[in-house]
């Protein structure tokens, strides 16, 4: 394993990082030594947060506004980034991403494409922008947060089921196409975690969780922690799957 990833010499890029499952993540990869770039499109009061909280515990990060869905985005985002920590992007978290639930009858074209472009098309197009050094160092991660509904059905959110059954087949294409440079792309499938996005879902349907609970963004960011690592470098193209059963 190359020692760009074993000894930190980079940044991490989180996107959607100032709440819930991105800002666990953007706090657990800086745990581990890494300047994080903390994206977000909304709520710069909580992006500030989490780069503070950061900052506190000895780390560095910087709050990275813009909107994913953007084409320019990723070369914006990913410049301030590599020249404010003066290095590469070696770990891209892509986790930003947006719901507009409804039944397949009644779906529009809007709601459709929304999802679509924020939760696929600017994947792919961060993706793409981050294995260019990625490949130049033969050093890098990229770690995909799909969902359980990319894996099974949930009525009434065709569109996300769509863009995040995408994701995975995304994650495992770029595996294999750059695994012999010494970059991962994984994906983690996240089913019910308790974060604002999930507040207003009926809690009966926690009844369907073998696991009987929510999942936490800390045990989500977990398992990007060890992908985002130099113990994980024989991992590729895998969907790890944090959902308490649901997809068993």
């Amino acid at each position: 394993m190359s020692d760009a990833i074993a000894q930190r010499q980079g940044s991490v890029l989180v996107t959607g990082a100032s709440r819930g499952i991105g800002a666990a993540i953007a706090r657990a990869l800086a745990r581990e030594g890494w300047p994080v770039g903390v994206g977000y499109r909304s709520g710069a009061e909580a992006a500030r947060a989490v780069v503070a909280e950061i900052e506190a515990e000895g780390g560095r990060a910087l709050a990275l506004p813009g909107d994913v869905a953007d084409p320019t985005a990723p070369d914006e985002l990913f410049g301030k980034l590599e020249s404010a920590f003066d290095g590469p992007v070696l770990v891209l978290v892509n986790n930003a991403g947006i719901s507009r639930d409804d039944l397949t009858p009644s779906l529009g074209d809007e709601e459709w494409q929304d999802v679509i472009d924020t939760n696929l098309s600017a994947a792919f197009r961060f993706t793409r922008r981050a294995l260019r050094p990625m490949l130049r160092a033969r050093a890098g991660r990229i770690i995909n947060i799909s969902s359980v509904v990319g894996l099974r059905a949930n009525p009434g959110q065709a569109n996300y089921a769509a863009a995040k059954a995408g994701l995975i087949a995304l994650t495992k294409t770029a595996a294999v196409e750059v695994a012999r440079r010494g970059v991962t792309v994984n994906a983690v499938a996240p089913g019910w975690i308790d974060t604002e996005m999930t507040a207003d879902v009926a809690r009966d349907l926690l009844d369907a969780v073998p696991a009987r609970r929510a999942g936490r963004p800390e045990e989500v960011a977990a398992c990007v922690r060890f992908l985002a690592s130099e113990d994980a470098g024989y991992v590729t193209g895998a969907v790890l799957t944090v959902d308490g059963g649901l997809a068993a």
